[in-house]
């Protein structure tokens, strides 16, 4: 086949094909034979009917296909000759089918996956996060723990930061009663993070029985919006207070935590593990975003637009869906292209990078190191054994563990080419606590 390639900017190309239509017309009968077997219509028995009805009928459908699959072929064939790799789906115009007489002619318009060269990594610096477990990380794991299964007891003194409130309450706003709890008590956390502290301020040092009505001003930065900059009359009345009582680090709590004989060091010793187990996922993730990072910093090379699009469209797509999921009037929301573009280049170059990385230096993950990630998923599971049945049931379940596995293998390609300097992080900076 001859070709002529067109090149009509740096990742845009243009092929004109023709086809020659005897082998098509000879595939157009050899379908209209095989429907004439089992067609029906009326006034013949099936498969008896003539072949000119059944090219009556089918003839424009059968055509089509043909011709279509013809097209479809003839491209593949043609940018698998000039050594092209197409960037999503080409732009093909042709002539209508039924306007052709010797040859199917079109034109090919599509981009290609542009060179992707990375540059010298060797000067580049990562810092991988050093974190060693102490005794003191697993009282705090611990302490947290415990607030965790806080209970409640009545009291009859009056109520402080800290106490568990059940209130009635009704909101006013410029004499307009914008919400009420009726005569149903709400539970309320005096101190808890989420609401304004002066709201809280106003429910300390009142005992059950009481009532009061407080002004609040919610600054215009607020959210929700509805409160933004509006001045909030409440009436509350107090039905219980009850002081928080902490569980005690004894076996009951051990048990609790799912050590069945109640070994409070064993527990710790469990703990501690979880805290170690925990430190190296997020070490590997602070070092794969310090990789990807590079990587994007150390490569230039035009995003094809197809690919940036698509990137864009699918982000689009999930920032909607998650909207909805919260409960957002999308008829209020106005999600625009412009919104996601810089990070969807982004995303769209690392993932061209990272393709291009794996392959040409085989990073693809053997069996072992997906059945090892596969492992991995299981453990947070009861019954480990029963999630690596699942995922080997069937193939397709594998892609996520594989791809996760694969990209682990193109991290560690890229830290053996950086410079990699160890640095002492905190507990709490690490897990994100600050």
């Amino acid at each position: 086949m001859a070709l002529n390639v067109e090149t009509l900017s740096n990742l845009e190309r243009r092929i004109a094909i023709s086809v020659p239509l005897q082998p098509l017309e000879a595939q157009i009968k050899q379908r209209l034979s095989q429907i004439a077997r089992t067609a029906k219509f009326s006034g013949f028995r099936p498969g008896k009917a003539p072949i000119g009805l059944v090219n009556q009928h089918y003839g424009d459908q059968v055509r089509d296909e043909v011709y279509s699959g013809a097209v479809e072929k003839s491209f593949g064939e043609a940018v698998e000759e000039a050594k092209l790799r197409v960037a999503g789906f080409p732009n093909i115009q042709h002539q209508p089918f039924d306007a052709a007489s010797e040859k199917l002619e079109y034109v090919a318009t599509f981009e290609i996956f542009p060179e992707v060269v990375i540059g010298d990594l060797s000067k580049v610096k990562i810092e991988r996060p050093v974190l060693e477990v102490g005794e003191a990380d697993v009282k705090k794991t611990l302490d947290v723990l415990v607030q965790q299964r806080v209970t409640y007891e009545p009291v009859k003194r009056a109520s402080k930061k800290g106490d568990r409130v059940n209130v009635t309450l009704k909101a006013i706003i410029d004499g307009q009663e914008v919400e009420s709890t009726g005569d149903e008590g709400i539970e309320l956390v005096l101190g808890e993070v989420g609401r304004v502290a002066s709201f809280d301020d106003e429910l300390v040092g009142e005992k059950a029985g009481a009532t009061k009505t407080f002004e609040i001003t919610y600054p215009a930065d607020h959210n929700p919006q509805q409160l933004a900059g509006k001045t909030v009359t409440y009436e509350v009345g107090f039905i219980s207070v009850s002081q928080p009582k902490l569980p005690k680090i004894d076996a009951d709590f051990a048990k609790s935590l799912g050590v069945e004989d109640g070994d409070v060091e064993k527990m710790k010793a469990e703990v501690a593990e979880s805290l170690q187990q925990e430190v190296a996922k997020r070490v590997s993730a602070k070092l794969k975003e310090q990789v990807f990072q590079a990587l994007v910093d150390n490569a230039e090379f035009e995003i094809p637009r197809i690919i940036l699009e698509s990137e864009i469209n699918r982000m689009m797509q999930t920032t909607e869906q998650n909207l909805k999921q919260r409960g957002a009037d999308l008829a209020n929301v106005k999600l625009e292209p412009s919104m996601f573009e810089d990070q969807a280049k982004r995303s769209a170059k690392l993932r061209l990078i990272l393709g291009d990385l794996i392959n040409v230096n085989g990073l693809h993950a053997t069996a072992d190191q997906v059945r090892a990630m596969v492992d991995v998923f299981s453990q947070s599971f009861e019954r480990p054994s029963d999630v690596v049945t699942w995922y080997y049931a069937d193939p397709k379940r594998l892609d996520e563990p594989a791809a996760l596995a694969t990209e682990e293998n193109a991290v560690a390609w890229v830290l053996d080419k950086v410079k990699v300097t160890d640095k002492k992080v905190k507990f709490d900076d690490l897990m994100g606590n600050a």
